[in-house]
This record gives C-alpha cells, sequence and structure tokens, in this order.
C-alpha cells in the first residue's frame, strides 16, 4: 500500500473521528437537526475513504451507524444517553482500529460483531461495551507471538540472552495506571529491549485495561535484578516474572497462515528502534496556514538575493557595503527564524479537544455532574510540547473530577451549585504558555498532607511548624506520595503527581498549585513557546563554556566571599533578607576553575518555583539566542546536562539542566 495515502487516511481519519466525538457531546446536550446532519457526513466520508484503503471493519462499523443515524434523522428514534454511549463506544473501536493501522499498516483481527449488534439493536437496551478478550488467558504455552518476535526471540535464545514475560498487577485503587505502566516501561527499558505487551501499549496508555498487564523483555539480566528494580516502584499489588522458554511458541508460525517470505529480517538490536516508534506514535503530518508559507518563500527568496549580492562584492573596495549586506541578512535570518517558529505553532486546541469526552465519560461512571469550560484553545504551541503535553493534562483532569469535585449531595450541603465546574485556560505570559486547570471542589486539605509528610519521615515535627503553605503543597510532587491510606476526604493529589512533574520539567516547564479549601484548586502550568531554539546566558567555568535558559535564571549577582556562610557543611548566602544555597559548577560539573575561592564570586541565581539557587561561575560571557541539539540516546541521561548547542566558532557549548540541581 502507497505509504504516502496511508498516512492522509490516517490523518483525516483522526479528525473525522474528533469531530465525531465533538459533535455527539453536543448531540447529547443539544439535539438539533445540524448536529445530526453532521455527525452523519463524518460517518459517511469515514466510510467511503476506508472503502476506498479497503478497511472493511472500519466501513463495517460506520455504516451501521449512518443507518442508526438515518433512523434518529427520521425520527424513528429519539437521542438518549444510552444511544449516545452506544455511539461513542463505536467511535472508540473506531480509533482503535485506526490506531492497530497506524502500528501495523493493517486494521488487525479485533472482532467488531459485538459491536455491529448493539448498533443494530436498541442501543438504550445494550449494556456496556467491552472488546471480548482475545486468546490472552489459554494455557500458557502460547504467548501468540508473531513472526516479527519470534524471530527476536530466536536470536536472543541462540545469543544465550533471556526472554521474560513480566505480569505487572496494580492496586486496586490506583487512580494513575498509565503513568504506573509508564515508570514500569522505563525501569524495563534500563535491562533490555520490550518486544510486545498485553494489552497493546497504546491501550496501556489510554488506561484501557484492567488492574494487570503483561510485558516481555529481551534481557542480558536476571529475574532478580528485574524484580529488585521493579519492587522500587510504588502501587503495584504484585510481580511476577517468568521466562519464556523455546516450545511456547513453536509451530505458531505454521498455524498462522502467514508467508515466511513477507517476514521482514530483524536483528535483537533493532528491538528497541521498533519498541521506541511503538511506545510513542506522534504525527508525521502538519497542516499550515498558506500566508505563513509565503512569507516563508519570501524570506528565502531574499536569502538569494544578498547572497548574489556578497558574491559580487570585493573585500577591499567594498567594506562599507559588505558591512550593510551582512546587517541585512542578520534581519532576514531572525525574520526567517520567526516565521519557521510560527509554521512549527500549533493550536492548543489539538489537546484541549479530547477532555470534553474524558470528562463526560467520568461523569458518568462516578455520577456527578461536571462541565468543563475551555478557554484560549486557539493559543499556539510549539508541535514538539502539544505532542508531549496530553498525557499530564490528562492526568490532572482526572484527578480534579475525581477527587477535586465533591458529589452532587455534598455540594448542595456546603451552598453550592450540584454541578461542578472544571475550568481548562491557556494564555501566552511572555515567552511562555501557561496552562491553568482549576476546578471549584473541595481543595486540598493542607493538614493531612503535612500529616502524611511526618508519617513518612519526609519531614519531622518540628520542622512541620515552620512550613510555608507552598511548602506543604511540594510534598504532593514526592515520589509516591498517597493519603490512600487514610479516608480519602483529601482530594488524593498526590498520586502520580511526581510523574506528572517530571514530564513538564523534561519539557523545560514548571508547575504550581494552588488551593483554597471548599472553593477549589488551580494547576498552573508554565511551558516554553518552543523546544527548538531558546534565549541563554553564556558562562565560563574554567576552559569550558555553558549555556543556562534564561527562562530560569532570577538575576546575576557579584557575592563577596566573606559573605558565604557554611550551613550543615554547605554553602549559603544571604540576599536581600533570602538565604540562598550555593553551587560551584566547577565542583559540581568536574570542571578546573579558574576562580580563585578568596576572590568575590560571580553568581547567577536560578529559580524553580519559589526556590532560589546560587550557580558560581568564573565569569559571563553574555546573552545569546541558540538552538538545542540532543546529545544522542547513549548520552541522554547525564547528569546536570539538558542538551548542547554549536556556537559561532563551530565548538560546542553544554547546556545546563537547572532543575536537576534542585
Amino acid at each position: 500500500m502507497n505509504n504516502q495515502y496511508l498516512d492522509i487516511f490516517l490523518e483525516e481519519s483522526k479528525e473525522h473521528i474528533q469531530n465525531l466525538n465533538d459533535h455527539l457531546l453536543e448531540l447529547e446536550s443539544n439535539p438539533r437537526q445540524d448536529i445530526i446532519d453532521e455527525i452523519f457526513r463524518s460517518a459517511h466520508t469515514l466510510k467511503g475513504m476506508a472503502g476506498t484503503m479497503g478497511f472493511n471493519r472500519i466501513s463495517e462499523i460506520t455504516h451501521e451507524m449512518e443507518s442508526l443515524f438515518g433512523d434518529i434523522r427520521n425520527g424513528k428514534i429519539a437521542v438518549s444517553p444510552e444511544i449516545i454511549d452506544t455511539l461513542l463506544e463505536s467511535v472508540d473501536f473506531l480509533e482503535r482500529l485506526i490506531e492497530d493501522i497506524t502500528e501495523n499498516g493493517e486494521e488487525g483481527d479485533r472482532d467488531i460483531n459485538i459491536i455491529l449488534e448493539k448498533l443494530k439493536q436498541n442501543p438504550g437496551a445494550s449494556a456496556q461495551f467491552k472488546e471480548p478478550e482475545k486468546e490472552d488467558k489459554k494455557p500458557e504455552a502460547n504467548q501468540n507471538f508473531n513472526e516479527f518476535e519470534e524471530r527476536l526471540i530466536r536470536e536472543a535464545m541462540s545469543k544465550g540472552l533471556f526472554v521474560w514475560e513480566v505480569l505487572i498487577k496494580l492496586e486496586a485503587n490506583c487512580l494513575l495506571k498509565s503513568a504506573r505502566a509508564f515508570l514500569v516501561f522505563k525501569t524495563l527499558e534500563s535491562f533490555g529491549d520490550i518486544i510486545k505487551t498485553k494489552p497493546i501499549v497504546q491501550d496501556i496508555e489510554d488506561e484501557k485495561f484492567d488492574d494487570e498487564f503483561t510485558v516481555y523483555i529481551i534481557s542480558a539480566h536476571d529475574k532478580q535484578e528485574l524484580e529488585k528494580s521493579l519492587s522500587s516502584i510504588s502501587e503495584l499489588r504484585s510481580i511476577q516474572i517468568k521466562e519464556v522458554e523455546q516450545r511456547s511458541f513453536e509451530g505458531a508460525t505454521a498455524n498462522s497462515g502467514e508467508s515466511q517470505k513477507d517476514t521482514v529480517a530483524c536483528t535483537v538490536d533493532e528491538a528497541m528502534v521498533k519498541n521506541t516508534n511503538h511506545l510513542k506514535k506522534t504525527s508525521k503530518t502538519l497542516r499550515v496556514d498558506i500566508e505563513r508559507l509565503d512569507k516563508l518563500m519570501n524570506l528565502v527568496s531574499e536569502l538569494i538575493i544578498i547572497k548574489t549580492r556578497l558574491d559580487g562584492m570585493d573585500e577591499k573596495t567594498d567594506g562599507q557595503k559588505r558591512r550593510e549586506a551582512v546587517e541585512y541578512l542578520e534581519r532576514i535570518t531572525s525574520n526567517l527564524h520567526d516565521a519557521v517558529m510560527k509554521v512549527r505553532m500549533v493550536p492548543i486546541e489539538n489537546v484541549f479537544n479530547r477532555f470534553p469526552r474524558v470528562v463526560r465519560d467520568l461523569s458518568r461512571e462516578l455520577s456527578k455532574n461536571i462541565s468543563l469550560i475551555i478557554e484560549g484553545a486557539e493559543t499556539e504551541l510549539d508541535r514538539t510540547v502539544i505532542d508531549e503535553i496530553g498525557d499530564p493534562l490528562i492526568h490532572l483532569i482526572r484527578n480534579s473530577v475525581d477527587h477535586g469535585i465533591e458529589m452532587p449531595e455534598e455540594r448542595l450541603k456546603k451552598g453550592k451549585a450540584a454541578q461542578g465546574t472544571i475550568k481548562l485556560k491557556a494564555y501566552h505570559d511572555g515567552n511562555n504558555v501557561v496552562i491553568e486547570i482549576s476546578d471549584d471542589g473541595r481543595g486540598i486539605d493542607l493538614n493531612k498532607v503535612l500529616k502524611t509528610a511526618i508519617a513518612r519521615r519526609l519531614i519531622d515535627k518540628e520542622q512541620a511548624k515552620n512550613l510555608k503553605e507552598s511548602e506543604i503543597i511540594s510534598f504532593l510532587f514526592e515520589p509516591g506520595f498517597s493519603t490512600k491510606e487514610k479516608v480519602t476526604d483529601i482530594s488524593g493529589r498526590g498520586v502520580g503527581l511526581d510523574v506528572v512533574k517530571t514530564k513538564i520539567e523534561s519539557l523545560g516547564g514548571g508547575i504550581e498549585i494552588k488551593t483554597v479549601p471548599d472553593k477549589g484548586t488551580t494547576f498552573l502550568i508554565r511551558l516554553p513557546l518552543t523546544l527548538a531554539i531558546i534565549q541563554a546566558l553564556m558562562v565560563m567555568v574554567g576552559e569550558e563554556k555553558y549555556a543556562i535558559p534564561l527562562s530560569a535564571i532570577k538575576e546575576t549577582v557579584i557575592v563577596a566571599s566573606r559573605d558565604i556562610k557554611r550551613v550543615q557543611k554547605n554553602e549559603v548566602t544571604c540576599l536581600r533578607g533570602k538565604v540562598i544555597p550555593i553551587l560551584r559548577l566547577g565542583e559540581l560539573l568536574d570542571v578546573k576553575s579558574n576562580g580563585n575561592h578568596t576572590d568575590d564570586l560571580t553568581m547567577v541565581i536560578v529559580k524553580k518555583g519559589e526556590r532560589d539557587i546560587g550557580l558560581v561561575v568564573d565569569s559571563m560571557i553574555g546573552q545569546q539566542e541558540i538552538v538545542i541539539k540532543s546529545l544522542g540516546n547513549f548520552l541522554n541521561n547525564i547528569k546536570f546536562i539538558a542538551g548542547a548547542t554549536i556556537l559561532g566558532d563551530g565548538k560546542v557549548a553544554l547546556i545546563l539542566d537547572v532543575n536537576t540541581m534542585f
């Protein structure tokens, strides 16, 4: 199949799926003929596209959806929550089929008969749809590996490597199942290559599984090492690891009915590449306003003109003209940079538009009445940030629905409206985009948070007496921090917040929490507009140049050596009445510093929330716009380093990761 047409099909199918989701939710609250017509058009278009591409399962489901909408349009059936449930379940099933096509280039073997029957009969009488379990629960002798996986396993065994089947069971009250699964994947990836998961990774990411999942990993490490590492992850009820033996998949190829010649040869070393692609699927296409492309084209034309102009100049006689041309070139490249950044910008509504469905489904499941208000969906953000921010936002919204908003009876007793409100708001603030998720629920019980922190020995009772509100709230970001062992009157937002925070900080952002008892809670996320080009302060440490992102810098100061004090063997200084810890970058990065410890110190004060740290450098070079380059897979976990940039003289300067220094 032509990949060009497949990519177009996938991109447009996802738009139609989103369109169906949006209009079905609107139809539930406001049944109008024009909405029914719009849904009918989307289903019909999707059916035609799928039929053209040969995806028959999608065609059959959309055909039955069309029939049901025909009855609604003709007045034979009235719109009801049960019908909307069935149609949304159908859309979910279509989405899974499209995910299968994205992963494998084909629809897979999902059984569509049950969903077809639900659409044909009266949907109001149907029970909640669950996709039938496949043959995962057959005897362990057959894990249903496909030919590609079998080749990897055979090759691994021939090299003396282990193939482990890791069954993970989560605690029944685990709120962020996908976050825990992410930590399991991250831990296992350090031991080898994941070749298969049950259910598929996309379903695990979307929390479309019960309380357990299975991971198959090729590794040189033994069972005990894996168990020891996994046991450090909280909220895992049990970990079962056993070895996959050769006989468990022998004969599967012969029974599969597939031709051996169609199998692509692949080495064990390629598994990680395939696995990485499998774990994170982002769209390869981007829709761009034609005016932005025209501006880009004009700037490129000007570049060609100035290049021709420079080529025709004599270096000796045309010095003034050459300087003018270089200044003009500088203006063009600056404009070109702005234009390219705008091309990469995508409205944040691409992320926000999935949340009304999340809130609607959770509200029905928990018998709560919740409205979602979205503001600033047109705010633009770099595509790379957009692709990564969705999961943390979903976790925060789920927490607000599940733990922030009270039950209707409880709200009425407090004098509130029975319907709770969650507001999702985005806006620009300088070179950052701010996203606020706020609810009008019960807020966070700071006393219970503090008691839990003391019980977990994160702080002692004496120190706890002097803590500010922001310092108490910061305990929620501690790994595994939870109050689940107590009566869950507290909102319980600590569960999984460590994962959310880590993700946001990996994007160069930060997260804050504001809460008022019985008034609600606001999560405030601040993200950079782009991850590609940033403003940075260049500093010298010894003979090395380093870049510190300007967004993390509070100020630069000169501190006299006599003002440096020691508290518990750590250096601190007092700046305008505030005690600031000091880190000497030369010692931290193991670089021989040129500075004298008896001289005045050049210090860059960096911030993270309300906390400050002073970084001691030898000298400051100045502010510069830098292009961030990744260090690659071999060097991606180096402490204190976020990446690198290439300077004007061709040398490489490392970019400091300020967050890890806190």
